[in-house]
């Protein structure tokens, strides 16, 4: 059975204007089902995976992009993450207010966003979103705009059952063809309607926006919720706290348990893990 969850690149033919496209069914049912979220926090959690998925096509590497948020107002953290080979998983935190909220701003209140791109071998890159625009949508835009000097626009939306969303760009050396190709499909892309991106596949969407131009749509690739905890991951984590917080643990507790916040996968730890761990061997 083909997936439900799909990403398509496509470029419009011999010009520097690429896009992509994603549906989310599955994965984003599994990764809002793990918390009792709110209409608002479901539909931003589903536009902000969307997003993951779709920027994630910028990455050359192996490694992981991811959208994440914190602030002081009903909901206190939002974070996405998708890794070249399109696994996402993500997470909201909020209070009994965010039910009522607005926006993405007013959810966040004072706060930052940022872009953490994270290779499998290599330096982690982090860049800060503006947070002046009204939706994630419009952040993301300007992000693109100041930090990566690149011309972006983004569609994205969430209903209870999916996330779709849609990314043109426009690349550093367009031509004066590009420039009036940029115009035309940009004001085409901004009649798509949620329902369309919703419920439509991407060689309709597209062919409804674009009809008149020449695109290359490529292979469909799967996306899937699948989180990227371990064992030796979460020892990881461990030892970054160090081993005299570890052993004060144990001391007051007797083991130390960890539960993954993105899948609820359940970690725990003995005395003899944790000597194995900061030793390199086990202490009788």
């Amino acid at each position: 059975m083909a997936s439900t969850d799909q990403f398509h690149k496509f470029l419009f033919e011999n010009s520097q204007i690429r896009g992509a496209w994603v549906k989310l069914t599955a994965s984003y049912q599994e990764i809002t089902g793990q918390a009792p979220y709110p209409m608002i926090i479901r539909q931003l959690l589903g536009e902000s995976l969307a997003a993951s998925v779709l920027m994630s096509s910028t990455l050359k590497f192996k490694g992981t992009l991811s959208i994440q948020a914190s602030g002081d107002g009903p909901m206190s953290t939002l974070m996405t993450e998708c890794s070249e080979d399109r696994r996402i998983r993500g997470l909201a935190r909020f209070d009994e207010k965010a039910a009522s909220a607005g926006g993405i701003n007013e959810l966040l209140g004072k706060g930052r966003m940022a872009i953490t791109i994270t290779p499998d071998q290599g330096q982690r890159y982090q860049g800060v979103v503006p947070r002046e625009a009204d939706s994630l949508a419009g952040c993301l835009e300007e992000y693109f705009e100041r930090s990566e000097q690149i011309a972006t626009r983004l569609f994205l939306f969430a209903d209870e059952e999916q996330s779709a969303g849609l990314l043109l760009q426009r690349l550093p050396g367009a031509t004066d063809e590009d420039n009036e190709l940029w115009e035309r499909v940009e004001h085409l892309a901004a009649t798509i309607t949620a329902e369309e991106l919703l419920e439509l596949d991407s060689q309709t969407v597209l062919h409804r926006l674009f009809h008149e131009e020449d695109v290359r749509l490529f292979d469909a690739e799967p996306v899937i919720f699948q989180c990227s905890c371990s064992r030796e991951r979460t020892l990881a984590a461990l030892e970054a706290i160090g081993r005299d917080e570890c052993y004060s643990i144990l001391d007051e507790l007797g083991s130390i348990e960890m539960d993954c916040q993105f899948c609820h996968a359940q970690y725990r730890f003995q005395r003899v893990d944790i000597d194995q761990l900061f030793t390199g061997h086990t202490l009788h």
